[in-house]
């Protein structure tokens, strides 16, 4: 006979969906509500979460909208706290031309114009990867950030 566990209080997982327009003001609208969301989860404007998630989200949604855009379709911006971190997805409706892996990042030449986003991503990330999205078509970029203390910012 096994030994009655110990109750475990369930995991509590929040999360904020929310489908933007595939244009400049869709991906700057996309940063907004995220630093808004994470205000709303106890995470201050100010926290050095927010600030890396403020510039992971804006990254990734401007590579939604600069690579990934399909005429008349939208990108979803999705943010989740699970435990221990708080979890960005960004998923556009174009398959192809597909990010690099994680590994693959090179950091850009000093003066170049271009090639910064995804080593930004790769710098205040704790993991990152670049998954088909699900219906296909499209893809989806996930970034997570670790959070100290998360469990504080679940009223425990």
């Amino acid at each position: 006979m096994t030994a009655p566990s110990a109750p475990q209080s369930p995991v509590t997982v929040r999360a904020f969906t929310q489908r933007l327009s595939a244009t400049p003001r869709g991906a700057r609208l996309a940063r907004y509500l995220a630093l808004d969301q994470l205000r709303i989860w106890g995470l201050p404007y100010d926290s050095d979460t927010a600030q890396a998630t403020a510039v992971i989200v804006a990254e990734l949604a401007a590579n939604a909208v600069t690579h990934g855009r399909v005429p008349g379709r939208d990108f979803e911006l999705r943010l989740s706290l699970v435990p221990g971190s708080v979890r960005i997805e960004v998923t556009d409706t174009r398959t192809e031309p597909r990010p690099p892996d994680p590994d693959a990042v090179r950091t850009p030449e000093p003066l170049a114009e271009a090639g910064r986003g995804l080593a930004l991503v790769a710098a205040l990330a704790a993991r990152w990867e670049v998954l088909d999205r699900e219906p296909p078509p499209g893809k989806t970029v996930r970034a997570e950030i670790d959070v100290p203390g998360w469990l504080s910012l679940l009223g425990r």
